[in-house]
């Protein structure tokens, strides 16, 4: 089973079992890993914003425009942003690399 290394804010690597065709998003989730989601993958928040390691980011399939919409609304945009929802785990990307920012931009919480 393809693996990835998700790079915690305080710098911890946690190797996991990627399986393919789950997004990063739903990877960390079962692995009780801290990125929020709070659109539950719909393209409607910054929430899963990762950052990819550079020698991993031309492997990914391009962003959409949604996706880059999105992206602009993420705290600690990198040239290599992309939003966790949007990247799908295949063999290719065995061995991934992803690091976690240290805060996220959550536009959904209803503010009173």
């Amino acid at each position: 089973m393809p693996k990835m290394t998700f790079i915690a804010p305080d710098g911890n690597r946690h190797e996991v079992e990627a399986p393919e065709g789950l997004s990063v998003l739903e990877i960390a989730h079962r692995n009780k890993l801290e990125l929020e989601g709070a659109c539950e993958g719909s393209l409607a928040c910054s929430t899963c914003h990762i950052v990819v390691a550079p020698e991993w980011f031309a492997k990914l399939a391009e962003a959409t425009e949604d996706e880059e919409d999105m992206l602009d609304l993420a705290f600690g945009l990198t040239s290599t942003s992309r939003l966790g929802c949007q990247v799908i785990m295949s063999k290719a990307l065995d061995g991934l690399v992803v690091t976690l920012p240290a805060a996220t931009r959550n536009m959904m919480v209803d503010k009173k």
